[in-house]
């Protein structure tokens, strides 16, 4: 009798999980790159049961330098991607119709880090110099501050060179370029633990210069926010995704361990990983999910002032929704 009782309540367990599992809902999420703390937030809300709270069944998709999430979400390989605004704004007026539904970010970790001995010590010191510069997307911003100081990117007399710069440091370290794109918590250190110390160089960050966009922000096609299930989706897959960030701030170190978990390159060191979730947690902090209008209308004017080659040409109509957030944070 008593194995029956074993048996039936191993079945019923069984039944349970299975029913638990169908009734969950598949949500896709893109990454703008690898596996890092700069995503920790997702990671964690998986990790601490978040998104099963939620009735969530969440893939997480990892990015990577032939990766770009904008074409990834068009494809129909995410619901919802993480992707820097500048880029989703370009490719709202290019026809793909992105809309934010929520922004993590409240602060943005872009810099250029030059080489002090090279002169540079103002913007103004850019002109006649080689800049390396990511892009898929991550140009938009430098080159509408570049715009907006009047200075040419075409590589003419007075202008910059531009580098398209890979994703690591190289061109600053081997002399490539007097200036490299970097972000504050991920390449600047990598610039340092080459053996460079602060004081060989020179920072700008995109914060300072007053032409900062947001980054990492959540966004899904514009068309699918008509069906009201994707809806309560989203709602559901923001809310947990808030709540872990909240978590990955509160508890970095916890927050770091569950990243390298989930990072099956085993490219990152922990020193690293450990160093990057402090710096996120700056940039994360302040936000509860909902996209700020100053914010917004910010990045939104610095892409406009691009003078004869602006990053957008108009100001968009229906790019970002606060109904998913108003809902999320009830």
């Amino acid at each position: 009798m008593k194995i029956l009782q074993t048996l039936a309540a191993s079945l019923v367990a069984v039944i349970l999980m299975t029913a638990a599992s169908i009734a969950a809902d598949n949500v896709t999420l893109q990454l703008k790159w690898v596996t890092q703390a700069q995503f920790a937030g997702y990671f964690v809300a998986l990790d601490k049961g978040f998104y099963a709270d939620e009735d969530l069944d969440v893939e997480i998709k990892p990015g990577g330098p032939d990766i770009a999430p904008t074409q990834v979400i068009a494809g129909g390989g995410a619901d919802v991607t993480v992707e820097w605004m500048p880029a989703a704004l370009a490719a709202r007026e290019r026809g793909l119709a992105l809309v934010n539904i929520a922004q993590p970010f409240k602060s943005s970790g872009m810099m250029l880090t030059c080489m002090a001995d090279t002169g540079i010590s103002e913007p103004a010191d850019l002109a006649g110099r080689t800049i390396g510069v990511w892009f898929f997307g991550n140009e938009y911003p430098f080159l509408s501050w570049m715009s907006q100081l009047g200075i040419a990117t075409d590589g003419s007399e007075g202008g910059v060179t531009v580098l398209k710069q890979g994703y690591n440091v190289d061109p600053l370290l081997q002399r490539q370029a007097d200036c490299i794109s970097t972000m504050t918590y991920n390449e600047y250190w990598q610039v340092i633990d080459a053996g460079l110390a602060a004081e060989d160089l020179v920072t700008f960050k995109y914060e300072d210069q007053g032409v900062a966009t947001l980054e990492d922000g959540l966004y899904v096609l514009e068309d699918r926010l008509s069906d009201a299930a994707f809806v309560d989706k989203m709602v559901r897959f923001v809310r947990a995704s808030m709540r872990g960030w909240k978590y990955a701030e509160e508890n970095p170190d916890e927050a770091t361990e569950i990243v390298l978990e989930n990072d099956l390159s085993g490219a990152s060191s922990e020193k690293h990983q450990r160093r990057m979730m402090g710096e996120i947690a700056k940039l994360t902090a302040g936000s509860n999910g909902s996209l700020a209008e100053a914010d917004y209308e910010r990045t939104v004017g610095t892409l406009l002032a691009g003078g004869s080659d602006p990053v957008i040409t108009m100001a968009p109509e229906g790019a970002w929704t606060s109904s998913i957030t108003d809902q999320a944070l009830q």
